[in-house]
């Protein structure tokens, strides 16, 4: 019977009330997953420690603070089950959700990572009924934008090890990985359904603006255009596009966002 593994980090900024129900959703799979590794990338406070300690999980416990990729290598590195499902530690996995992953990479080997749409939250899960959504087959969507949700993913471990896992690219590490599996000619797919609850705060939309974004964004072009995914005009385009979008005020850039990815409202 296939295995499943569900890897989540930590860090100095994770709240422990999030990472608790984080934790519960996983434990409520109507498919648990096998085992569960965590991360702590970097010290963390007493709260998320004694979150930590209560879980029967193999934690990795990182000396300082590296990134969200390097970290995320450095559990994925210790995993051999089949399947790796990520979950970010203030989100929630509804309880189908490994379930049907499952389902489809088991009827599907070509597939290498398989998102789902996620239902956004601001404080509890379900209080905005807004789900975002991105297309089933998104090869064509990754030429502009990363083609998963990521808190939504279930990754196939060979697939992911066999292009060479997590990389330190800022900002950008789940798309620089999913775009690696396209062109290592890997199949990404989403289901239809929101299987994870997602929380948005204005935080993470001040975290999209800044200098240290549009070096993320100019190198992740770079990087597309070595994958062979798109051109250098290309790029260029995507770069001035994605840029533009940073720069819209918080409130102008949430209504954007919603009329880009929001569905069922």
């Amino acid at each position: 019977m296939a295995r499943i593994t569900a890897l989540v980090t930590v860090y100095h900024g994770t709240d422990e009330n999030d990472l608790e129900r984080a934790l519960d959703s996983l434990q409520a799979q109507t498919r648990p997953a096998d085992e569960l590794v965590i991360v702590a990338d970097g010290p963390v406070g007493k709260g998320v420690r004694e979150v930590v300690a209560r879980q029967k999980a193999r934690v990795i416990w990182l000396p300082e603070n590296v990134g969200a990729g390097p970290a995320s290598q450095a559990g994925l590195a210790t995993i051999d089950s089949e399947y790796t499902a990520r979950l970010d530690s203030d989100d929630a996995a509804k309880p189908e959700r490994f379930a049907r992953q499952l389902e489809y990479l088991e009827a599907h080997p070509e597939v290498g990572a398989l998102g789902s749409a996620v239902e956004e939250f601001a404080d509890t899960p379900g209080d905005t009924g807004k789900v975002r959504a991105l297309p089933e087959n998104p090869h064509d969507y990754a030429k502009m934008n990363s083609p998963v949700n990521n808190p939504s993913v279930m990754l196939r471990t060979k697939a992911v090890k066999e292009v060479g896992g997590y990389k330190d690219v800022h900002f950008m590490e789940d798309y620089d990985l999913y775009a690696r599996l396209i062109a290592g000619g890997w199949h990404v797919r989403n289901l239809p359904e929101a299987l994870t609850d997602f929380q948005v705060t204005d935080a993470q939309f001040s975290r999209r603006t800044g200098r240290e974004m549009l070096a993320a964004e100019a190198k992740m072009q770079r990087n597309l255009v070595a994958y062979g995914l798109v051109s250098r005009p290309r790029a260029a385009f995507n770069l001035a596009a994605r840029t533009a979008y940073r720069a819209l005020p918080t409130g102008v850039l949430r209504r954007v966002y919603a009329a880009l990815f929001h569905r069922g409202e």
